[in-house]
């Protein structure tokens, strides 16, 4: 029985430290998403630039694109504007899906649609404009039924509104070749 004691210590300590180990060679930018292969939801969302025209899944399908996560307020999500307007003057499909931040109406924070256009418009300008357009979600939905954690995140869409592939973080020309393949696969359908 001693002995018993002393091995059930020892058999959690070996794999505790496996589990840790294993995680030591994850790529955190590797997400499983639970939407991989599924139609990307529906949402009906304005245009940030022209809040009287709404978007919708559906108004989408047709070509392969990606759906690009980002903010203003998102360092990456600006370092990585400039390689984006390179792709799209390329040919690449990129439309924007702006996060809004969160407000707090106990301190008066609300939501100024012509402040964030300007804000917008001037971070473009400076930066590039990498996109078709851009989506506003002020109240997130869309972001969250995407299971979006930060920004940028990208999600590959097919040509009839599939998940194809999700990637964490900022495109870049490290990472652009996978990515690159997958989207030219789509393109060529």
């Amino acid at each position: 029985m001693r002995k018993l004691l002393f091995f059930i210590p020892f058999i959690m300590f070996v794999a505790l430290s496996v589990f840790l180990f294993s995680g030591l060679f994850s790529d955190p930018r590797q997400l499983d998403s639970a939407l991989m292969e599924r139609q990307v939801p529906k949402f009906q969302l304005p245009d940030l630039m022209q809040p009287s025209k709404i978007w919708t899944a559906a108004e989408l399908k047709g070509q392969p694109y990606f759906l690009n996560v980002w903010g203003t307020w998102c360092p990456t999500c600006n370092a990585e504007l400039g390689f984006l307007t390179e792709l799209r003057q390329q040919g690449v499909r990129i439309v924007g899906l702006y996060y809004v931040q969160p407000l707090d109406a106990a301190f008066g924070e609300t939501f100024d649609i012509n402040a964030l256009q300007q804000e917008v418009q001037k971070k473009l300008a400076e930066q590039g404009d990498p996109y078709q357009f851009n989506l506003v979600d002020e109240h997130r939905t869309l972001i969250f039924d995407l299971g979006v954690s930060g920004a940028p995140e990208t999600f590959l869409v097919d040509a009839d509104g599939v998940i194809r592939a999700h990637h964490v973080g900022d495109i870049n020309p490290q990472n652009w070749p996978e990515l690159a393949q997958a989207y030219q696969q789509l393109v060529r359908k």
